[in-house]
């Protein structure tokens, strides 16, 4: 792909045309002086004309050009060059108990589940992410890898797009889901690892305690950042609210457990009670763990600056040589 590194640079083309626009006219104040060669610069005199023209310019013109083509740096970019995996290692665990279901959550100005607003912030999360790796566990009654560690983002967002409710079970096992992270991001440098846990109930299942897991990853020097999602209130007009669940739709969220969970392993607990929450606490992720290589894939450049400068000076050379042929066939 042909690009140029400097298109700015593009703003001197009428640089000489301003030039000699808005300058004003060198005055000469010498006295006249008498010459022997008079006849000679008449001679002169008469072939401006012709050296003025148009015809004759547009060599200038052309060097000009070449000039600030060679300033604006052209270069070819090829082939993305391949990543290297130096960025972060980062777990997602996710939440698919029932208690998720729950339509609690304003996106968009429409009810959603705890679930869909989790799913659709966070594949915009997941897309910048640029360089790190990320993985994903999905846990109910019991955990498992759905994505195992990988550059490719468009894979994990389209696997979390495609889990559902009871995928691994009702209930919630907490323990089990950070003990899963824990072996997949134990064999790589410390201070890339990185889980971020998202649950709106407290550990009802596994075999691993939350608070053991956590001090185990602690060991490991895994930070865990947890998400605690759910409404302090649900609207007025939803059909849960008939129930005598209005004044506290959370009160399963154990977050007690997820705030030790977080200071444990040197992390931090969010609460998410609606979208704006949810954006906010992505935010703020980025800004602790920041995606180590931000912007556009790197690629090999070849620059081609030297073709239009060398082009320039050719024609420069060519046009002195010409003025001096011309100046002897009038000697």
């Amino acid at each position: 792909m042909f690009e140029f590194a400097w298109p700015l640079s593009f703003l001197l083309l009428p640089l000489p045309w301003l030039y000699r626009r808005l300058l004003p006219v060198a005055q000469t104040r010498s006295a006249a002086l008498q010459v022997s060669f008079m006849n000679r610069l008449q001679e002169l005199q008469s072939l401006s004309p012709e050296i003025r023209s148009a015809g004759r310019k547009w060599p200038h013109v052309v060097v000009w050009l070449l000039l600030v083509m060679a300033a604006a740096r052209p270069q070819w970019l090829g082939d993305p060059l391949p990543t290297a995996s130096s960025g972060r290692d980062m777990m997602l665990a996710v939440d698919l108990s029932g208690s998720m279901e729950f339509r609690d959550m304003q996106l968009d100005g429409r009810e959603v589940s705890r679930l869909t607003m989790v799913k659709e912030l966070l594949a915009d999360f997941i897309a910048g992410r640029r360089g790190d790796r990320l993985g994903l566990v999905l846990f109910g009654s019991q955990a498992y890898v759905q994505a195992p560690l990988t550059h490719d983002r468009d894979a994990i967002a389209q696997w979390l797009e495609e889990s559902f409710i009871g995928l691994a079970g009702r209930e919630t096992a907490i323990g089990d889901a950070i003990g899963l992270a824990i072996k997949r991001l134990q064999a790589e440098p410390a201070a890339s690892r990185v889980l971020v846990l998202i649950s709106d109930g407290a550990n009802t299942a596994g075999s691993v305690s939350p608070l053991r897991a956590a001090r185990l990853a602690a060991e490991h020097q895994i930070r865990i950042f947890t998400i605690g999602v759910g409404a302090d209130a649900l609207p007025q007009e939803s059909a849960f609210s008939f129930f005598g669940l209005q004044s506290d739709p959370s009160i399963e969220l154990d977050e007690a457990s997820l705030t030790e969970i977080a200071h444990l392993t040197g992390g931090e607990y969010f609460r998410a009670r609606n979208a704006s929450d949810m954006q906010d606490i992505y935010l703020r992720l980025d800004e602790l763990e920041p995606a180590l290589r931000a912007g556009l894939p790197d690629r090999q450049a070849t620059a081609l600056y030297h073709w239009p400068l060398g082009a320039a000076l050719l024609l420069s050379l060519g046009l002195a040589l010409l003025t001096v042929a011309r100046s002897r066939q009038h000697d």
